[in-house]
């Protein structure tokens, strides 16, 4: 069977065949079956396109299995040449040549195809603005490329290096130009010195260039001669100039300088000393002509700046010649303390300078509020007279480019005979100043009734604590109120009276004020429990069963009464010791609300001891009108009704008469409050004692006791001698 099967395969082929009759005859019919990117030969072959080779290699093919490949003519060996300063860039079955970066085809076409048409040359990026160089360097074209070098007078920024496409510049020699308007031959010559040391300025020779601006700017200062002839306000305009100015040079040529402290000076006088250091934790001290700064390296570094950083203290002895009749403005917390201090500035009489003109600066620009503040010490050969104020103060440069000096931001820590030290939260150019005032003279009257209001209450005061200390049929809770507060009193007094004007020595001047603060405190606590007490009287006497409250009161009152003021003065003079004891008394200072570390705690007491009062006066309202035959029981209530009235007035309404003194009524709110404060013990000793009945019949019982007990001694001494008589008699018998 199978070779019949086989005997049929001719036919077959000869069937299979027969469609293509014609077409397999001619040689000219294309093969269907050419892969991609080729061409038929004829019918039974095909050839790759240009660009491609077949897998085989072979130019011609048959085979179905055969594909064709793009050829890589940039590839070696090469086939193709573009010539120099060219590249050859191959695509899908062609290719091309471009110039390389930096070249250009003459004719501005992007691409070429062989070697006889390179006509590649350099470009210049500088000139034709192809560049990117930042706008602190300049551009210089080399050949194929370019270069960012730093301008004349500037150096690379910190993490950058010059003449590199990335560079970034920051200037070095800061521009410095004379103000305008300001027509003085003596300036232009200076400014013209300025100009010829920035023109002629490298980083290598910066110590020169700063020992050179230091000594023209103390030639300039030794001799300004038309200088002195200006009018006073550009003579300020001109001294705004050349402290900024020379600030702002100096800060920038710093940063070429190596890691280390460095000081320059001039024999015309100014100097200058500077540090240069990278990042650091720890404090810096730096000293110039008598002036000492002080402050961290966390204040001086920039926040981000991975660079060294630079502080510097410049010196200018001779700039108060420019500086003569210079306003001084206060701000408004120095002028309440002078007007508080009954001082005011004399303005007529300008300030005098008393320490050179110093300029601090550091390597960050922003320091008109530092994270800490910097200390200087100024030392000073004149010693400022009873009626002289002391000033720490900043040129502070105004909008027209004139200047004044200025004290915001800048306190005085410390003036001693010799030397004032000050902290400022900003830096600039700085001096300690002397300004005259004029004391208001106290009213001779009030002096006078203070003083004799004073002794008076001591006496009574003196006498009210003997009495309750002494007195024990009387000794209570209520006495006891009464003893703690009448010392409290008596000692503040007696403090106030001989000590309050000690202002020659500023430790014991805050000692005083702080002690002051402290009794006069304490006084108003046992004024708060005594109204607490008088309230929980006055309850007792409607609620049952009230035996509690002595024993309350007894454990209560002690810590209350002298721990609490204790914290508030603590707290005061932890958080601010300085502003313990004024120029003229030895009391609270002003400056930054610290008065209501006194204020705050009073009008407190005086609230809570309005609300007793009321509360006291509702209950012994409705205990009055519910009584109507125990006599003894209503004098009582009608009693502590008295002792509630006269309670809030002498421990509180009497100081709202300070608050009062204001306006036109001013002068007399001022004699009621002292003569009422001035006798609050008089009337301490009114009330509780003369008024109290229990301490009348004890003095009573004090009087018939050593009325009684003196006539006993005189019956005594009789008697003595007449039985000495008797016995002298019977001895001559």
């Amino acid at each position: 069977m199978r070779n019949r099967y086989l005997g049929l395969l001719p036919g077959l082929l000869v069937l299979l065949l027969l469609p293509l009759g014609p077409a397999a005859q001619n040689s000219t019919a294309c093969a269907r079956w050419c892969p991609p990117n080729s061409s038929c030969v004829d019918g039974t072959s095909c050839r790759c396109l240009p660009g491609f080779s077949s897998s085989s290699g072979s130019e011609i093919f048959t085979s179905l299995l055969e594909s064709c490949d793009d050829i890589n003519e940039c590839r070696p060996p090469l086939t193709v040449s573009c010539g120099q300063s060219a590249d050859c860039k191959n695509t899908e079955g062609s290719y091309y040549c471009t110039c390389i970066p930096g070249y250009a085809l003459v004719s501005g076409a992007p691409t070429f195809r062989n070697e006889s048409e390179n006509t590649c040359r350099d470009v210049d990026e500088c000139s034709s603005g192809q560049h990117q160089c930042h706008s602190s360097t300049i551009c210089s074209n080399t050949v194929g490329s370019y270069t960012c070098h730093c301008r004349r007078g500037w150096l690379p920024k910190a993490g950058f290096q010059d003449k590199q496409v990335t560079t970034v510049c920051e200037e070095i020699f800061a521009t410095w130009t004379a103000p305008p308007g300001i027509k003085s031959q003596r300036l232009s010559h200076f400014f013209k010195r300025i100009q010829d040391l920035s023109e002629n300025f490298s980083p290598a020779s910066v110590q020169n260039t700063i020992q050179d601006l230091i000594q023209e700017e103390g030639d300039l200062l030794e001799s300004p001669r038309d200088l002195e002839t200006l009018p006073r306000s550009e003579q300020h305009l001109v001294a705004t100039n050349l402290l900024f100015g020379l600030e702002d040079v100096l800060r920038g040529l710093s940063k070429a300088l190596p890691n280390g402290p460095l000081t320059f000076s001039s024999p015309t006088g100014p100097a200058l000393s500077l540090e240069v250091q990278e990042q650091g934790d720890r404090s810096i001290t730096l000293i110039q002509n008598q002036t000492k700064m002080m402050l961290t390296w966390d204040t001086v570094h920039e926040s981000g700046d991975s660079g060294p950083a630079v502080v510097g203290l410049i010196s200018t002895p001779g700039m108060g010649k420019l500086l003569a009749e210079a306003p001084l403005v206060l701000d408004t917390e120095k002028q309440a303390a002078l007007h508080e201090a009954h001082k005011d500035l004399l303005q007529e009489i300008h300030p005098i300078l008393l320490s050179d003109v110093i300029s601090a600066f550091i390597s960050n620009k922003n320091t008109q509020d530092l994270s800490s503040p910097v200390t200087f010490v100024f030392q000073h050969s004149v010693i400022p007279g009873p009626r002289q104020e002391v000033f720490c103060v900043f040129w502070q440069r105004g909008q027209n480019g004139n200047g004044h000096w200025a004290t915001k931001g800048c306190r005085t820590v410390d003036t001693r005979d010799n030397s004032t030290t000050c902290q400022c939260t900003h830096l600039s150019a700085f001096a300690v100043l002397m300004a005259h005032y004029a004391v208001q003279e106290e009213d001779p009257a009030l002096a006078v009734i203070t003083y004799v209001g004073l002794s008076l209450s001591l006496l009574c005061l003196l006498l009210a604590a003997l009495t309750f200390l002494l007195c024990k049929a009387i000794r209570n809770t209520s006495t006891s109120l009464h003893l703690q507060l009448s010392l409290c009193l008596f000692l503040a007094h007696l403090l106030f009276l001989t000590a309050i004007d000690q202002t020659q020595i500023k430790v014991l001047c805050a000692i005083v004020a702080g002690a002051l603060h402290y009794l006069y405190l304490a006084a108003f606590t046992w004024m708060l429990l005594e109204g607490l007490h008088l309230f929980l009287t006055a309850r007792n006497l409607t609620v049952v069963n009230y035996s509690g409250v002595n024993r309350f009161m007894k454990w209560f009152m002690f810590p209350v009464g002298y721990g609490v003021p204790a914290v508030i003065v603590a707290i005061s003079a932890a958080s601010r010791p300085h502003l313990y004891g004024t120029p003229t008394r030895c009391w609270l200072h002003s400056e930054k609300g610290f008065k209501w570390g006194f204020l705050g705690p009073v009008c407190a007491i005086f609230s809570v001891n309005l609300a007793l009062f009321l509360m006291t006066l509702w209950i012994l309202k409705s205990k009055l009108s519910s009584l109507n035959s125990d006599v003894s029981t209503l004098q009582n209530t009608r009693m502590l009704t008295f002792k509630a009235t006269a309670q809030l007035f002498i421990l509180g309404c009497t100081w709202c008469l300070g608050i009062l003194q204001v306006g036109p009524a001013a002068h007399v709110m001022a004699y009621l409050f002292t003569i009422i404060n001035s006798l609050q013990g008089v009337f301490i000793f009114l009330v509780y004692c003369l008024l109290s009945q229990q301490v009348r019949e004890q003095w009573r019982k004090w009087f018939k006791g050593s009325k009684k007990t003196k006539a006993e001694s005189e019956k005594y001494m009789l008697s003595s001698g007449d039985t000495s008589d008797a016995c002298r008699r019977s001895g001559e018998i």
